[in-house]
């Protein structure tokens, strides 16, 4: 079985100001039994709109929305979660991000490793999260 690419898309698409040619996509299930996303951000992955902006909470909870959906496309959900890694612009957003984060995930212990970072890939943006998850039998 190949790879499954999840939202496949070009950066030449989403940074149409930056000149980028790269073929990425949301998410990978390797082989069937693992699903690698794409760091997420408050962003409509339909439009490319960033959301929330100014307010990592909210920006946290949209990310949060974008991995369950991506999850859920791929077989997985929020509960077959194994990591996060959090990247966070400002250490003062964490406790925000962390809040928001944690109703999403009550009860499934995942590791988590949070970064702070001097910027992410648009200045709006405060908080990118991404996930590992396995798909169950």
């Amino acid at each position: 079985m190949a790879h499954q690419r999840l939202r496949p898309f070009n950066t030449r698409d989403t940074y149409p100001e930056q000149n980028l040619d790269n073929d990425l996509s949301q998410g990978v299930v390797a082989r069937g039994t693992m699903v690698f996303l794409r760091g997420q951000v408050s962003q409509d992955l339909e439009t490319r709109e960033s959301l929330h902006v100014g307010d990592a909470g909210k920006q946290a909870e949209k990310a949060m929305a974008n991995i369950a959906m991506l999850l859920e496309e791929a077989g997985s959900a929020l509960d077959q979660v194994c990591r996060f890694v959090v990247y966070l612009t400002d250490i003062g957003h964490r406790e925000a991000v962390y809040r928001e984060m944690g109703r999403w995930h009550v009860g499934v212990h995942p590791c988590q490793t949070g970064i702070v970072v001097s910027a992410l890939a648009r200045p709006e943006w405060l908080v990118e999260i991404e996930a590992t998850a396995v798909i169950p039998d």
